[in-house]
């Protein structure tokens, strides 16, 4: 396309400049022609007066001498006799007399260039034919030159139009040539390929098209790889209660087959959520009017746990929760990162262990606390990374990864650090009026002294 453009444009310019030029430079030379031709009549013409006063050949001499421009020999006059007066002849002519006999005035070619013979009545009754030689130089000068300016000025309109041609198509062409580039790269897996929103508005529109498009898909992949990682992450409750109930059977063929089974299902739910979250899924930001009463569904959950709880022995506290708490978070969000911290609990703390479940409400912010009494976490930074947890065999780190991605989601953070009780306690923490999960990291290491500061007194008042 952008050959066939430049190629275009050159033959429309090429014709447009030889259209114009060559009918210009012929107006050109003739014009100079009449210059030159229009001088000549004028000199011819300022004799005149004096032919038709007298024919004195003095006289005549006189005048010719001060009407002579150009040089010498330029000028003659011609006064054919009559009676006894002879004809009289002055300066170079170079028309043959026969030649002479006219009565209007005409151009003739001599060697050299031309004459203009102008003729003239005299007092005696005759015609007298005044002669103005005008050289070839004169006829052509400055056409040259004029026509050289010509030729510069087309060839110049021509590299222009091309040069200018050749910029639109550039314009043109290089948007289609990334967005060709951009599908072959989204068709062979690189999900990140976008195209840059400029060029011709179609070819802007096409763009926009485009990156809304892999927007989406890329979106639609996130979420069904985040929807298996998250219910296969679910499982591991129903799959803990089966666990610690399964160590209650004793001994026995049956027992140790469920045992073995148990111990199977878990290796792959592991195995799904570690597939699953190579895609990196991201937890949407909540719309308006979306969110959830936290102190209910930390209601419901408990309620949940503390049967479990209620078999090992465990001594449960729950707080903060007799009032509504509404979070811009959804419902099965929350109850996720809920089992998923109270899950660990039970996963990786002996039985007895106490824990509890605290809700801190404040204008801009709700912090749902979750501590145990167990043995701590040793490296808190290493848990919270992706694909970490604590360590324990099976452990796949996903737990705190949803519960991060739930606080990022508002603005907040997740922290990790020994509890009142002894073990170890998570601080989630929800932006009420959160700026998106990236300003949201950056104010968790901003203020992150102050939050613990806020969230202890907070814990203290309690």
């Amino acid at each position: 396309m952008r050959w066939a453009l430049v190629k275009v444009c050159l033959a429309v310019t090429t014709m447009v400049v030889v259209a114009f030029a060559v009918p210009l430079g012929l107006v050109i030379k003739e014009m100079a022609r009449d210059r030159a031709f229009s001088s000549a009549e004028r000199t011819a013409a300022a004799i005149g007066p004096t032919l038709s006063i007298t024919t004195d050949r003095d006289e005549l001499a006189r005048a010719l001498a001060t009407a002579q421009t150009g040089g010498e020999d330029r000028m003659s006059v011609y006064v054919p006799a009559a009676g006894d007066k002879p004809e009289i002849r002055l300066g170079k002519q170079r028309v043959p007399a026969d030649e002479l006999d006219i009565n209007r005035a005409r151009i003739d070619d001599v060697p050299g260039g031309s004459v203009w013979l102008q003729p003239i009545a005299v007092s005696t009754g005759k015609i007298a034919v005044v002669e103005v030689y005008v050289p070839e130089a004169e006829v052509s000068n400055g056409v040259t030159t004029a026509w050289v300016v010509l030729a510069g000025v087309g060839i110049a309109l021509i590299i222009g139009s091309v040069a200018v041609a050749d910029r639109l198509g550039v314009r043109m062409v290089q948007p289609a040539q990334r967005l060709v580039s951009a599908a072959h790269e989204l068709g062979e897996g690189r999900l990140g390929a976008r195209v840059p929103e400029d060029g011709p508005t179609e070819l802007r529109l096409a763009a926009v098209a485009f990156n809304s498009m892999a927007d989406q898909v890329v979106q639609l992949l996130a979420n069904e790889r985040e929807l298996a990682a998250d219910l296969s992450h679910r499982l591991r409750t129903p799959l803990t209660v089966l666990r610690l109930n399964v160590a209650s059977l004793g001994d026995g063929t049956a027992a140790e087959q469920t045992r073995v089974a148990v111990a199977q299902l878990e290796r792959e739910v592991d195995t799904i959520i570690r597939t699953a979250r190579d895609a990196k899924p991201q937890t949407a930001a909540a719309g308006p009017g979306a969110g959830c009463d936290a102190a209910e569904v930390i209601r419901e959950r408990m309620d949940f746990w503390s049967a479990l709880a209620e078999d090992e022995d465990r001594k449960v506290r729950v707080a903060g929760v007799d009032r509504p708490v509404r979070i811009p978070v959804a419902r099965g969000e929350l109850v996720a990162a809920l089992d998923a911290l109270l899950g660990n609990v039970f996963r990786h703390t002996p039985e007895g262990t106490a824990f509890a479940v605290d809700v801190h409400s404040g204008e801009d912010a709700v912090i749902v606390l979750v501590s145990d009494a167990g043995p701590g976490i040793l490296d808190p930074e290493a848990a919270m990374a992706r694909g970490k947890g604590s360590g324990s065999d099976g452990s796949t780190g996903l737990g705190l990864d949803i519960v991060r991605r739930l606080a990022e989601s508002t603005g907040g953070d997740v922290r990790i650090g020994s509890s009142v009780l002894g073990g170890t306690e998570v601080r989630i923490w929800v932006q009420l009026h959160g700026h998106g999960p990236r300003e949201g990291r950056r104010g968790s290491r901003g203020h992150r002294g102050g939050r613990e500061r806020r969230g202890r007194a907070a814990a203290a008042h309690h």
